[in-house]
């Protein structure tokens, strides 16, 4: 409601019968449901479907576990979706990145955490996880809960991960051509730089990279 009436859109009784079509009211079709079930069920039940159905095909069950267990690191409405379960799932779900630390280490450390930050008024008001781990680095507590602080760089790092994973899918797809199928992989790789990161590539001037080139073997002419 506060929406209609902020951008100024008419709204309909909604105890009233719904009325079907754009026809005069005369000739109007007045259905046996009223308009809160219908903009309820018919369209609003309709568009959360829709999104569920979306999500569900993007972010299979694995993702969607670990995107659970990323919203436990949230430090609003003081730490009130920190989970020690969800978190200890996270760790193993990062088995390389912790090597060699055992359960009983991470959970003590993850329990310790919340109940410090919890009684810390500097850790009040936090925006994200950004800020908790500035605020982390500022208090020097990234050493103190080292455990926490990698899993928070995690986090943080998984974005761009996945965005840059298919930015050079994305890639491949126009260097990799059929009609260069056989490329080996070292030229593949030096192809895939000069096109991903072509704002880089940009700012060198072109006589550089000619005299380099010169310059990698004896050639009959100058370039």
């Amino acid at each position: 409601m506060e929406i209609c009436n902020k951008h100024d859109i008419d709204v309909p009784d909604l105890d009233a019968a719904y009325v079907q079509g754009k026809k005069p009211r005369r000739h109007a079709i007045t259905s046996s449901v009223s308009n809160l079930h219908h903009y309820k069920h018919d369209c609003l039940c309709s568009v959360l479907d829709l999104q569920l159905h979306e999500l569900n095909a993007r972010f299979d069950e694995e993702n969607t576990e670990l995107l659970q267990c990323v919203s436990c690191l949230s430090p609003s409405s003081s730490f009130e979706s920190f989970d020690v379960k969800k978190l200890l799932r996270m760790v193993e779900l990062y088995p390389n990145d912790f090597v060699d630390v055992p359960e009983v280490a991470v959970r003590h450390q993850l329990q310790n955490y919340v109940r410090n930050v919890r009684c810390d008024p500097k850790f009040a008001n936090l925006n994200g996880l950004s800020d908790l781990c500035a605020k982390l680095v500022e208090t020097k507590k990234c050493n103190t809960f080292d455990i926490v602080y990698k899993l928070l760089k995690l986090a943080l790092v998984l974005p761009v991960e996945t965005a840059s994973v298919e930015r050079v899918f994305s890639a491949m797809k126009f260097v990799k051509s059929q009609l260069c199928n056989k490329m080996g992989d070292q030229w593949l790789n030096d192809r895939l730089v000069t096109f991903i990161e072509r704002d880089v590539l940009g700012t060198i001037n072109n006589d550089v990279i000619l005299a380099h080139f010169q310059e990698i073997d004896t050639r009959r002419f100058s370039l």
